[in-house]
């Protein structure tokens, strides 16, 4: 699992990311990238009568680059828990919550990932410990459910 685990009390306790979707979204964006630059490289050799320049090439394979940018967006989320509280990366936002804001650490049956149950029938969605995880999220939601009874006030 991809996690650590600290003593000290302002250094990460647990450190979670999702290992499937990581390798599917860094294969993705290779593959874009590798497809879009041999497009670019090819492009002027084509005997259809449409002329593509030095341009057309660059922005093809820019283009890639772009794409493989932006798949990789699918590997950013990761979870951070601390002392203090935990921070969530998702997909494009990042969140830190302190352990007196979380209510419960919950995996509901059919979610594709853990939630952090907030006051006013709110939730914090956690991407970086997946079901298409298996063994691998249900370790991850152990160590963060210990954790959440460990330090928050709430579990107390």
């Amino acid at each position: 699992m991809s996690e650590s685990i600290t003593t000290a009390e302002s250094r990460p306790v647990l450190v979670v990311r999702p290992r499937r979707v990581r390798w599917v979204a860094i294969g993705a964006a290779a593959v874009l990238m590798v497809v879009f630059g041999v497009v670019a490289v090819l492009l002027r050799d084509t005997p259809t009568g449409v002329y593509f320049r030095l341009a057309d090439q660059i922005a093809m394979a820019g283009l890639g680059i772009l794409l493989g940018c932006g798949a990789l967006v699918f590997a950013r989320p990761r979870l951070v828990v601390d002392a203090e509280g935990v921070t969530v990366r998702n997909f494009i936002s990042t969140r830190r919550l302190e352990w007196a804001l979380i209510l419960d650490v919950t995996f509901p049956d059919g979610t594709p990932w853990a939630r952090l149950e907030l006051p006013e029938d709110e939730y914090e969605s956690v991407m970086a410990i997946q079901a298409a995880d298996g063994q691998h999220a249900v370790r991850a939601i152990r160590e963060l459910r210990r954790l959440y009874y460990e330090y928050s006030p709430h579990a107390r």
